[in-house]
């Protein structure tokens, strides 16, 4: 179990292996919040409220420190160890953190006072009522952003050093922190418990357990102010890009929300089938590029092109290829998924049928997700943030006017459309940016292995979808089976589970795919 020990060194195998983990038990805890706020609050005032309200916070921490503080920071460490001046990178930390504190925390309390306005804007479909409560739970959400800040920074520490196990623990607190401030708390403050307790999770997990091991890893953090600072600079130069621009990535949430305000309830099913989908999402792709950034950093840093392109390359076809089989058994399975999940108390099998809708459309391109994810740590372990923020802002813009006619036209279901869309121009420029400056090449994709995982990924999510829907349909109702509803659920689940893996995996094996020895290798099964 050394693997799982915070001092432990890691591979950029076992790192992806431990946050995926990680990201699968984070996951767990995520639906558990999930399905508490549903049953509890269903699609109901209270669910909008609570859910649009991390969007302002969530602006923020963008717009003032690029929403990547990790990111930048594994790349500027990274350059101060491969060439010996930890010391210096110790000291640059600590002048940036505290730059950033004065500049985030003045945002902050300029944001506390200008949040009604701003509800009352973005959220322009809200009611007196739905937006005087989503003011309330913005104040109290807002100050977990300086928690997120600093915990970056001293999670970069870790980070650089290939310590990935608190990165895979943090989540998992955070998560928790929601949970249990809303089952002490709601009956007392209703469901300014559960943001109490999302801001207590941000300060134990992301902040105060990267801190403290980040100490006993050597850093020591002090107050310094200095404008000169050889870090700082470099931190600024890399953040800039991200800060000024605008990624669909980030503003995919945002614009869906503020069209869907318009719609009651909307924001709620959108999000629920959001954060569902996003579970897959982390494990393909967040983990992946969370473990394999220091190893492009390093490969960078050390010229060794050929070495990082084709480990840029062999991380894309790879996640691309889980995407695509991943997908075809989500949008089978997606309903009686949601309908054991959610269903219950104040969300209803109505509201599991539009949920599960969206939850579909989502799962679409789930591929294209993981493999920009890729793609975009690769610009940012090359040092070069610009030209993904030029490219992200323009693919914003040019989507912009997606979303309002695809929501104009089809309604909220138009929004899940419009984000497929504008995911797949944001993945498609990326990739060829990358190609075009000669960093990666498109030609260096498995593209034989991506077209085995297309055929397996439409077989067997067909095969699976039209025989499910048959038996709840068709079969169910003439064997008058009515009662122990999440039962019947559980078990098409892992019924419904074992076909589709049993298609895919003769569908791979049939084609030639080397995927699932791959796999059995990697997991030492073979």
């Amino acid at each position: 179990m050394r693997v799982l020990r915070p001092s432990h060194a890691h591979t950029a195998f076992t790192a992806t292996v431990v946050l995926m983990a990680s990201t699968f038990l984070s996951s767990v805890f995520g639906l558990v919040r999930n399905m508490y706020i549903a049953w509890v609050f269903g699609r109901g005032m209270e669910a909008d409220a609570f859910l649009a309200a991390f969007q302002l916070p969530d602006m923020i921490s963008y717009f003032l420190v690029g929403g990547a503080a990790s990111i930048t920071f594994v790349t500027i460490l990274t350059r101060y160890r491969d060439s010996g001046r930890e010391e210096e990178g110790t000291r640059s930390l600590s002048v940036i953190l505290t730059t950033m504190f004065l500049v985030l925390g003045g945002a902050l309390v300029l944001a506390e006072i200008l949040a009604p306005w701003y509800v009352h804007w973005w959220f322009s479909g809200f009611d007196e009522k739905k937006a005087a409560l989503c003011v309330s739970l913005t104040r109290i959400l807002l100050p977990a952003q300086l928690f997120f800040f600093a915990g970056g920074v001293f999670g970069a520490v870790l980070l650089v050093r290939k310590r990935f196990t608190i990165q895979a623990i943090t989540p998992l607190i955070y998560n928790l922190g929601t949970i249990v401030g809303g089952i002490l708390l709601v009956k007392r403050l209703g469901i300014s418990s559960l943001a109490l307790g999302t801001v207590a999770g941000a300060l134990l997990g992301p902040f105060l357990l990267n801190a403290v091991f980040a100490r006993r890893a050597g850093v020591r953090y002090r107050p310094i102010l200095d404008w000169h600072d050889e870090g700082l600079h470099e931190w600024v130069r890399l953040s800039l890009p991200l800060i000024i621009g605008v990624s669909l990535v980030t503003a995919d949430n945002w614009i869906i929300a503020h069209f869907a305000s318009n719609t009651s309830g909307a924001i709620s099913l959108m999000t629920y089938a959001k954060r569902l989908f996003t579970a897959p999402m982390s494990m393909l792709a967040q983990a992946a590029g969370a473990a394999s950034m220091p190893f492009f950093a390093s490969l960078w840093a050390k010229k060794q092109r050929f070495e990082f392109a084709s480990a840029v390359a062999d991380s894309v076809s790879r996640v691309t290829c889980m995407g695509l089989l991943a997908a075809s058994g989500m949008i089978a399975l997606g309903k009686p998924a949601i309908d054991l999940l959610f269903v219950g108390g104040r969300f209803s099998t109505a509201d599991a049928r539009e949920c599960a809708a969206y939850f579909a459309v989502f799962s679409i391109s789930l591929f294209l997700w993981s493999a920009q994810s890729i793609y975009s740590r690769a610009f940012y372990a090359a040092g070069n943030t610009f030209a993904p923020m030029v490219a992200g802002t323009i693919i914003t813009l040019i989507s912009l006017p997606i979303y309002a006619g695809f929501f104009r036209g089809y309604g909220a279901m138009g929004l899940a459309f419009a984000s497929d869309l504008g995911i797949g121009l944001q993945t498609l420029t990326i990739g060829f940016l990358l190609h075009q400056r000669k960093m990666v090449s498109l030609a260096s994709l498995d593209y034989r292995e991506m077209a085995r995982c297309v055929a397996a990924a439409l077989t067997g999510g067909a095969i699976t979808w039209i025989v499910f829907s048959w038996m709840a349909g068709e079969l169910f109702p003439r064997m008058n089976i009515t009662g122990h509803q999440r039962l019947i659920d559980l078990a098409v689940l892992l019924a419904g589970g074992l076909l589709w893996g049993g298609i895919t995996l003769w569908v791979l094996t049939r084609t030639g795919s080397a995927l699932p020895k791959v796999m059995m290798k990697r997991l030492r099964l073979a």
